[in-house]
């Protein structure tokens, strides 16, 4: 059974990263030539090709994107071993803001191998929107927001931050929904602030497309959403990871606009925050790269509109 060494992986998931051995040899501290080898003896023993040459960049043939994958996640298990063994009794509470969606499908695996570090944490978690995170992490409610965006909007330079993922927004409907080009769309959305309801509206307007507001609904949870889709009451947009059964999805063939992918940022109040709420941004930041990240789409192009509505 051959075996792969941790530290070629290292430098792999760096030129990888990173677009070339040259770079990547700082990355991990060692020469280019060092780097070159690794490389070449990797691919002795794997038997495949991993990179190619495109101009002067190194780009990852398809064997080389199939071993990225299980290279993050072996290094992140060695580094999560490693810490584990030596990591210090942090205790004490830790208060961390998230958006609802992430705490379906974003949240739950970071925060399961966080505890496994540091059993005797407490993490509150606080769900809100982005439009009032941001607020909370200034006056210092938390000490670590995970808001989300628009793919094209830049992070918080305020804050020390991390883009977690990028991911594309979906129009949603109910499985049975038929959707009827000639009348107004019919939309269950969010109240305001909502960046969601923003981003649908604007979206719309933008390529003149008629819309009328048939639910609102004032919670964060999404089932609010769904359960108004299921009654036949209209679409809406959310992230594609939110895509759940009894759902589909509906797009340009059905007279829709594309829209903007939305990414996840995660924030840190400031540099002096405690040492728990400074570990768990580190590792959020660094286990998110190892998750399933979804597919993203082509770049969007708003074009002006009249505003048109009914």
């Amino acid at each position: 059974m051959r075996s792969l060494d941790l530290d070629f992986l290292r430098s792999f998931v760096a030129v990888a990263d990173h677009g070339g051995f040259a770079a990547a040899a700082e990355q991990v501290h060692r020469t280019q030539s060092a780097v070159t080898q690794q490389m070449a003896r990797l691919e002795e023993k794997l038997g495949v090709v991993l990179f190619r040459k495109v101009g002067r960049s190194k780009q990852l043939t398809e064997h080389g994107v199939r071993l990225l994958n299980y290279a993050r996640r072996l290094l992140a298990l060695n580094d999560e071993a490693v810490e584990s063994l030596a990591a210090p009794d942090l205790r004490g509470p830790l208060r961390l803001g998230s958006i609802y969606d992430a705490t379906e499908y974003l949240l739950p695996p970071l925060l399961a191998r966080f505890n496994m570090l540091y059993p005797n944490l407490q993490i509150e978690v606080h769900v809100d929107r982005s439009a009032h995170l941001m607020p909370a992490l200034k006056r210092g409610d938390i000490e670590i927001a995970l808001t989300a965006a628009l793919t094209l909007a830049a992070p918080d330079p305020e804050h020390p931050s991390a883009r977690l993922r990028s991911s594309p927004l979906v129009w949603m409907a109910a499985a049975d929904y038929v959707h009827d080009a000639t009348q107004p769309v019919p939309l269950v959305l969010p109240d305001e602030p909502s960046t969601y309801r923003a981003t649908a509206l604007a979206a719309l307007d933008q390529h003149g497309i008629r819309w009328r507001i048939r639910h609102v609904s004032t919670s964060l949870a999404f089932s609010s959403l769904r359960a108004a889709m299921w009654a036949g009451l209209g679409i809406t947009i959310r992230l594609v990871e939110m895509m759940a059964p009894g759902l589909r999805a509906l797009g340009e063939a059905d007279g829709l606009p594309r829209l903007p992918d939305m990414c996840l940022d995660l924030y840190l109040r400031d540099e002096n925050v405690s040492k728990p709420a400074r570990r768990l941004f580190e590792s959020m930041a660094e286990l998110a790269k190892v998750q399933p990240q979804p597919p993203v789409s082509k770049p969007f192009r708003a074009r002006p509109a009249a505003r048109r509505h009914a």
